[in-house]
C-alpha cells in the first residue's frame, strides 16, 4: 500500500512519521524536508500527485484547527476543512483507494451531553471549527470513497504547540494560574492515535465507518493542567480552578466532550493507554 499523509508536519503527521511503512509519503502546504510540498486545497494538484506517485491510501491530518481564528475566517476553515476534503476523498474514490480521515470531538457540544459521546450520536458543533469538520465528515461520506474516519480529542505531542506545551512554559513561569474545571473530556497523545492508525492500516481492508480515538479515562482542563505540573516538576505555581466564563469567548466549547471507544477497541482489538501515562510518556521525550 501506497499512503500519502496531508498535514505532514503537524503533532500527528510528525507521530506518524517513523511508525508508517518505508515508503510513505509526507506532505505538507510548508516546504520542509522529508516532505512533499502540496496544497491540498488545489484538487488538480492532488489528483496529479496521485496518480504521480501511485497513491491508494490517503490518511489526513491536515485541518484549519484554530477554533477562534475559524469564527473570523469561516470560508478558509470551510475549504480546508471540508472542501479539500472532498477533494481528497474524490481523488481516493476515483483511485480505488483508502482516505483514513482525522475528525473532532468539537463536532458535538451543542447538546448537555453526560455520558461518553458514541459514534451515531447526532453532530451538534457549536462554532465555526466543528461545523466545517462536521461537514468534513459528510463530504468523505458522501464520496463513496472507502474510508476510515476517526474522531479524536484534546490531541498533544513533544511537537508544534499544544496544551501541554503552554502549561508546561506558564507553570514554569507565573506564580499563580487559572484553568477551567468546567469542561471536561479525555486527552491524546498523538503518538498513541499514530500506533493507531498504522495498526488499522496494516490490515488488508480495514472495516469502514466512524470511529471514536482518545486515550483512557476522563479530566477536566484543570486536572489536565495540575498533572501537566506535577509530573514536570513544576509545582511551584498555584493552579486554581474557574468557570469558563471567566474566559469570554465567541465560541462555545463542547462542555463535556468525553469519547465512547468501544467500537474501535472491538473491531480493531486496540488496547488504549490511560491518559496519565501516555502524558508522562510525551513528557519524556523532547521534540526531535
Amino acid at each position: 500500500m501506497k499512503i500519502l499523509v496531508t498535514g505532514g508536519c503537524g503533532q500527528l503527521g510528525m507521530c506518524l512519521r517513523g511508525i508508517l511503512p518505508p515508503g510513505t509519503l509526507f506532505a505538507d502546504v510548508l516546504e520542509a524536508p522529508h516532505t512533499l510540498q502540496l496544497d491540498i486545497t488545489n484538487f488538480q494538484a492532488v489528483r496529479e500527485v496521485v496518480a504521480r506517485e501511485g497513491v491508494d491510501c490517503i490518511v489526513n491530518c491536515a485541518a484549519y484547527t484554530n477554533v477562534e481564528a475559524a469564527e473570523d475566517q469561516p470560508e478558509l476553515a470551510e475549504l480546508l476543512n471540508a472542501t479539500a476534503v472532498g477533494y481528497l476523498a474524490t481523488a481516493m474514490q476515483e483511485a480505488g483507494g483508502l482516505l483514513l480521515h482525522i475528525s473532532t470531538d468539537y463536532v458535538f457540544g451543542k447538546e448537555p451531553y453526560n455520558q461518553p459521546c458514541r459514534e451515531e450520536q447526532q453532530g451538534t458543533p457549536t462554532g465555526v471549527y466543528g461545523l466545517t469538520k462536521l461537514l468534513g465528515e459528510q463530504a468523505v461520506i458522501q464520496s463513496g470513497v472507502r474510508h476510515v474516519i476517526i474522531r479524536t480529542s484534546w490531541l498533544y505531542s513533544e511537537y508544534g504547540k499544544n496544551f501541554v506545551k503552554t502549561m508546561l512554559r506558564l507553570t514554569a513561569e507565573k506564580p499563580t494560574l487559572k484553568v477551567v474545571f468546567d469542561q471536561v473530556g479525555t486527552p491524546t497523545y498523538a503518538g498513541d492515535l499514530a500506533r493507531a492508525i498504522g495498526a488499522i492500516l496494516a490490515l488488508d481492508a480495514p472495516e469502514e465507518g466512524i470511529y471514536h480515538f482518545s486515550n483512557e479515562g476522563v479530566c477536566s482542563w484543570y486536572d489536565f493542567a495540575c498533572a501537566i505540573a506535577e509530573l514536570s516538576g513544576n509545582t511551584s505555581c498555584d493552579i486554581q480552578p474557574c468557570h469558563s466564563e471567566e474566559f469570554p469567548s465567541r465560541v462555545s466549547r463542547p462542555a463535556y466532550s468525553v469519547l465512547d471507544k468501544s467500537k474501535i477497541k472491538e473491531v480493531f482489538g486496540l488496547r488504549i493507554p490511560y491518559w496519565r501515562d501516555s502524558l508522562r510518556m510525551c513528557l519524556g521525550r523532547s521534540e526531535s
